[in-house]
Formats: structure tokens, C-alpha cells, sequence
């Protein structure tokens, strides 16, 4: 049976040890002393919370579902109650702005109890995950009378929100949508059109729900750039704030799904629904962005959460399974064979899941001490490097890290062998769940393509070369003439990365000119160029976790735990970081392959 444990030891190591959070939040003016002691209560309470009330109702909320009934949708059992627990500890408030009903903290604690949640039960957290995505979009976008009518109540939890994209006919090319929105006399508009995909479309948690709405107004240009964006309440809400009648919205129906059946993704009708504008007519795509940025990174935890979750499962398991001998010898004599873990297949396979979810950890918490930058730099220079920063991080963190977590989970199936493809074991659970990571909020695909084509070419590599003269300035502290204990041994992740980082940036310059003659370059390159770039990273990660964890060593520090940590970015960049030099030869290769077999051989 799946088991959970808040991973603390880890999390602490990278927030204090590694990134120094404490001394980063002092960057920040605060109200409230955000130190050690105020981050170990936000773990602590979180592991609590993630461990005891929402993990229990994992493997319960994917055998119950969601159900609509008379238009309404009942959670699983348990979801609601959990929900009216989260709200009661005032965990929905933490980051959000004090002027709405928020703690005002920065936004990398509340991505630290993301991760929590999202470990303990993926789809219950895709809940208050969307919510925190409306708030930030209406907070940006939004009038300040709509701020002060809706925010309150959804920062507070009362209410919660959605993001209403996609329809059935265009899928991610949202330029092709139908919704309408007509402008009335009051100011408002009537909202028409069928959403599809919409995650927490509908619950039973809250009072009401808040729809954010792209539609197109009738004098609306066609494509992208005649979108614009609405706040759509499922119940109308009167000026003092009061809840009236039902508005125009209704649920179609649910999704049949193969993984995150907790998660209500239904179809959301509009009809004639009254609706708000935000931000400028027909820049509703540029207003949205903010909420699918805010969901692409918390996409790129799913893919670490479930790296962890299947980790710990098969790290448990392989200890306990027995099965052969070791190709040395016995290892455990008075047993008939011994653990699985001695092979060692299933330790590759164990390393490649922990280097997934410990590194993956660490690309997170990094992008997220960016975020508060973005949102609390002292200047708008401060706030304008930091946006282009996680512009350019983003896909690599959706894209790379949920194609990784799929795989971490898969291997977390195979070291259970066949008990590993039985419900009631919950490691097939975990694979269905995160597979969706992969698809929803743009796929791979149109992540690699917004990498290589907007972060990087329409960029002119600017952003990337800024990005690798910080990883050079760091691989450069420890040179040839490195000594010491730490130098000596530092050069064996410093050199591959320093020469990677190199390669990343001339086989770019190539890519560039290659593509501004043929556009195919860039298409058919771009899934391996996110993929190469996703690797560089997550090496670049590895590598502070190893200077960190070899100077607590030679210090003294705690043995087993350091020597685990450094032994594991030794697997990473022998056995993982390779895998760069094959996406390179895919990435390099003429389009040709790709484009010159004709639509009817296929």
C-alpha cells in the first residue's frame, strides 16, 4: 500500500543550506519576520495537514470520482470536509496581498506548500490551485471595483475560481475560439459559448465559483488578437458583495478520465451569462497568460510530487521485496533471497526517480525565489529581469520536469513488478495521475516551441546567454587549479556542465540562423531542445546541491544524508546528464526526416 511522508530533512536542506531563503527574504520589505522559525511552521503545519487529511483520501478519491447530480457536482468523500480544514488553518491566504485578506507572504513559501499538497493528493490540490490562479490574474488585470468585490472572498476561500480556455473544436490553438461577449448597457456583457477541460469546473466546496472567461466581442478581429477576457460568476454576486441568483452557467457534463478522477474537469456552458471585462478589449490572451504562467509552474510540481510519491512507494518496496540472489553473493542469508535492491536495475531505477524529485525540488524552489523578485523587487528594473527570467525558465520547468515525473512514476510500476499494475498497491495511481501533467496548460510540444521560438529566437538568445554566464561564473569557482577538498572534488560536476553550458550556447546561435531560413529547423528541433536545455539545468542544480552537501561533509555534517546527496548527483551526471548529448544529435539533425515522407504514406 502507497505510503507518504513529508520529505523535510530535504526540503529544510535546500531551503536553508543551499538556497538560503532565510537571507533571501530579508531582500524583501515585510511587515513579518519571514526566518527559520516562521518556514518551519508553514512545513511542519503543512506536512500535518498533507500527511494526515489529504493523503488518506488519495487512493479513496480515485475509486469515488466526481459525479454530477441535477447539474451539480459532488466531490469525493472527504474532499469537502478537507477543503473547510485548509480554509480554517488559513492556508488559502498566505501569499496573497494583506489589502484583500492576505498574509502578504512571499509567493516561494506558498509553492513550498504547493509541493506538500501536491505529494500528499495531486487532485484534490488542483482545487485551491486554480483559485490561486484567478486571484492573481484578476488582481494584475482586474478594475479595482472588481478587486474589492471578488478577491476578498477568494483569497479568503469562501469562494473559489477556474480558468475557462478551451473548446471543443480548437484544443490549444485558441485563436479559433467561438465564445461571444456582448456588451450591454450597464457595462456588463452576456457571455455565450461551451468551455471544455475545465478543471474545478464545478464542486461542491464553496458558495460560488468565478469563472475566468476568454471570449471574443462582436467586433473583434479575427485569431489571438481578437480574444479578450471576462469574470464570469456562477452565482451574481450584488455590490455589497451579497450572493443573488443563479447566472447563466451550467455544467454539461463531466469527463470520464484516466487519471485525476478526484478532480472535477467538466464542460461549462454559458448561456447569455453575465460577465465583466479585464484588461484592455481584445487582449484577453495577454491578461490569461498570467494564469496559465501561474499553472505551468505548478504543473512543473506535479511532475517533482509525483516523482516523490512514486519514490518513496518503490524505495519501501524494493527494501522489503524479496527476490534472487545478488550477483556478488548473498546479501541477506537467513532469508530465502534477497531484497530487490541489491540488483542493480532497480537501484538505477531508484536513482533516476530521486534525481528527478530531489533535483526537480530544487529547480522549483530556485524558480520560485525568482517569482518574489518578480513580484516584490525593489525596483521595476529588479521586477523586469526576473519576469524574463522565469519566461525563459518556465517551459523548461513545465515541459522538462513533467516529462520526467511521468517517467519517474513508470519506473515506480516496474520495481513493483506486477503487484506494481494492481490498484491496490496505488503505484499505478500515480502514473495515470501525472500523465495529464504531460498535456494540460500546453503540451510539451507547444512548451518546447514557446521555448526555442519566443523565450529564445524572437529574444535573440539574450535571456538564455545572461543564464549561462550565471552557471559559468559558477562552474568557474572551481577552475584547474582547484584544491581542497571540496575544489578537488567539485571539478567532476563543474567541468561536463561548464562544457555543456558552452555547447547549449553555440548549438543555439546555429539553431537561430538554420531557422531563419528553414522555420521546420525549429519545429522539429524544439522537443529535444527543451529536453537538452531541461538537462543542463537540472545538472546546474545537482551541482549546488553537491558543493553545499561536500562542504557540510568536510565540516563534519551528517554522513549518511550528505554522502547520499553527493553520491546521487555523482549517478545523475554519469547516468542522466548523457542523455543531453543524444538530444543534441536529435535536436542538430536535418528536418528532412521529419518533413519529406508525403501526408499518405502515413
Amino acid at each position: 500500500m502507497l505510503e507518504f511522508k513529508t520529505p523535510l530533512k530535504d526540503m529544510r536542506f535546500l531551503l536553508y543550506d543551499v538556497f538560503d531563503f532565510p537571507a533571501h527574504y530579508k531582500l524583501f520589505p515585510s511587515e513579518d519576520v519571514v526566518d527559520a522559525d516562521l518556514i518551519d511552521s508553514i512545513l511542519e503545519g503543512g506536512a500535518e495537514f498533507g500527511e494526515k487529511v489529504l493523503f488518506p483520501l488519495y487512493m479513496s478519491g480515485d475509486k469515488d470520482s466526481c459525479r454530477l447530480e441535477d447539474g451539480h457536482v459532488i466531490t469525493p468523500k472527504g474532499f469537502k470536509e478537507a477543503y473547510e480544514e485548509f480554509v480554517a488553518g488559513g492556508w488559502t491566504t498566505l501569499s496573497h496581498n494583506p489589502k484583500y485578506g492576505g498574509q502578504g507572504l512571499p509567493h516561494s513559501l506558498s509553492a513550498v506548500f504547493s509541493e506538500i499538497m501536491g505529494t500528499a493528493n495531486w487532485p484534490w490540490a488542483m482545487y485551491p490551485g486554480l483559485t490561486h490562479g484567478a486571484i492573481n490574474t484578476i488582481e494584475m488585470h482586474g478594475e479595482e471595483r472588481y478587486k474589492e468585490l471578488f478577491l476578498p472572498p477568494l483569497v479568503e476561500g469562501s469562494w473559489a475560481g477556474t480558468m475557462c480556455l478551451t473548446e471543443a473544436h480548437c484544443g490549444s490553438d485558441l485563436g479559433q475560439l467561438r465564445t461571444r461577449a456582448v456588451p450591454q448597457e450597464d457595462g456588463s456583457y452576456k457571455i455565450t459559448g461551451s468551455k471544455i477541460f475545465i478543471s474545478s469546473g464545478d464542486h461542491d466546496f464553496t458558495d460560488n465559483i468565478i469563472h475566468v472567461v476568454l471570449a471574443r466581442l462582436p467586433d473583434a478581429p479575427e485569431g489571438t488578437k481578437g480574444i479578450s477576457l471576462f469574470i464570469v460568476p456562477k452565482i451574481m454576486v450584488a455590490e455589497d458583495g451579497t450572493l443573488g441568483e443563479r447566472n447563466a452557467v451550467e455544467v454539461g457534463s463531466l469527463e470520464t478520465k484516466m487519471g485525476i478522477k478526484g478532480s472535477a474537469t467538466a464542460v461549462v456552458n454559458f448561456d447569455d451569462a453575465v460577465g465583466y471585462l479585464i484588461g484592455p478589449p481584445n487582449r484577453g490572451l495577454n491578461c490569461m497568460f498570467t494564469f496559465i504562467n501561474t499553472s505551468r509552474v505548478g504543473n512543473a510540481i506535479q511532475g517533482v510530487a509525483s516523482a516523490e510519491l512514486s519514490y518513496q512507494g518503490a524505495r519501501k518496496y524494493a527494501k522489503e521485496r524479496l527476490s534472487m540472489r545478488s550477483l556478488t553473493g548473498k546479501k541477506a542469508p537467513d532469508l530465502p533471497a534477497d531484497p530487490i535492491i541489491v540488483h542493480p536495475e532497480v537501484r538505477k531505477m531508484l536513482l533516476i526517480q530521486r534525481s528527478i524529485a530531489e533535483g526537480g525540488r530544487a529547480m522549483i524552489y530556485q524558480a520560485a525565489k525568482i517569482v518574489d523578485f518578480m513580484s516584490h523587487g525593489e525596483t521595476e528594473a529588479v521586477r523586469k529581469a526576473a519576469d524574463k527570467r522565469l519566461g525563459l525558465l518556465t517551459p523548461i520547468l513545465k515541459g522538462f520536469l513533467t516529462e520526467l515525473g511521468v517517467e519517474a512514476a513508470g519506473h515506480g510500476v516496474q520495481i513493483y513488478g506486477g503487484h506494481g499494475y494492481i490498484k491496490e498497491m496505488g503505484m499505478e495511481q500515480v502514473l495515470r495521475d501525472v500523465r495529464i501533467s504531460t498535456i494540460y496548460e500546453g503540451t510539451t510540444q507547444i512548451q518546447a516551441l514557446d521555448l526555442l521560438g519566443r523565450k529564445i529566437m524572437l529574444d535573440r538568445a539574450r535571456e538564455l546567454d545572461a543564464y549561462i554566464t550565471e552557471i559559468k561564473a559558477f562552474c568557474g569557482k572551481y577552475g584547474p587549479l582547484s584544491v581542497g577538498y571540496v575544489g578537488l572534488r567539485m571539478k567532476r560536476f563543474t567541468k561536463p556542465l561548464n562544457s555543456l553550458v558552452r555547447q547549449w550556447k553555440w548549438t543555439t546561435k546555429r539553431l537561430m540562423l538554420k531557422a531563419s531560413r528553414d522555420r521546420n529547423v525549429a519545429g522539429s528541433a524544439s522537443v529535444d531542445y527543451l529536453m537538452y536545455s531541461g538537462y543542463i539545468v537540472l545538472a546546474y542544480a545537482w551541482a549546488q546541491i553537491a558543493e553545499v552537501a561536500l562542504t557540510q561533509l568536510e565540516k563534519g555534517g551528517d554522513e549518511t544524508f550528505l554522502k547520499g546527496k553527493i553520491q546521487t548527483a555523482r549517478f545523475y551526471y554519469q547516468r542522466m546528464l548523457p542523455r543531453a548529448i543524444m538530444h543534441h544529435k536529435c535536436m542538430t539533425a536535418p528536418p528532412e526526416s521529419v518533413m519529406a515522407i508525403r501526408e499518405e504514406c502515413f
